[in-house]
């Protein structure tokens, strides 16, 4: 589990914020059922690094002082033009109950439906689990080696490696293979019946 170092936060201007990340940190807010909402600020390289090596479903713990938390990351705003963090949300997370998360679905292999001129279709990119705080996969990895043409994946097909629950249906579409495009014919026009015009005065020989 990453610690990460916070500083409480007590002026909340624009300017303010925009020194706070001048100086390398990362407005945030920290929240939970237990506790009343506090603003902070984190190390903006150790968050990112964090979530680089451990994915954004990790586990963290934050230290304020004279305080700590376990905490997700619940939410983060970043900006357009440089992809950088410019506000977190962490969560508070109690590690013996059940949290409901968002976590990415990772298509791996390659459909023989694709080998056979078929379209894939990811119809789903993210998938409700819920699971104890620290049981939460990073990713899950869905075969579509055998996938076909015109046949689907749905979340039942999906081989589970820990103990986690989905929240959705199990008919839920994942994944599906088109068919290959047909190749609409060019209409080059009507045919002209054989035979010699009534009026061929002015055509050239």
């Amino acid at each position: 589990m990453t610690t990460l170092q916070a500083v409480r936060r007590t002026k909340f201007s624009r300017s303010a914020k925009k020194a706070i990340r001048d100086s390398g940190q990362i407005p945030a807010i920290i929240y939970g059922k237990a506790i009343q909402s506090e603003p902070i600020a984190v190390d903006s390289i150790q968050l990112m690094k964090t979530l680089r090596d451990e994915g954004k479903n990790t586990i963290i713990k934050i230290d304020i002082e004279e305080t700590s938390h376990n905490v997700m990351l619940y939410d983060m705003q970043t900006d357009s033009l440089k992809a950088n963090i410019i506000h977190a949300d962490f969560h508070v997370v109690n590690m013996k109950e059940d949290v409901e998360v968002e976590v990415p679905l990772q298509l791996v292999g390659e459909a023989q439906g694709v080998k056979d001129g078929g379209v894939l279709q990811q119809s789903v990119h993210e998938i409700t689990v819920k699971d104890r705080p620290g049981n939460i996969p990073q990713t899950i990895d869905v075969d579509i080696s055998n996938l076909a043409v015109n046949e689907t994946i749905q979340l039942k097909d999906i081989n589970r490696t820990g103990n986690f629950q989905f929240v959705q249906e199990e008919d839920l579409v994942i994944a599906s293979i088109l068919p290959p495009k047909q190749e609409e014919e060019i209409d080059s026009g009507e045919e002209q019946e054989p035979g010699t015009p009534e009026n061929e005065e002015g055509r050239e020989e």
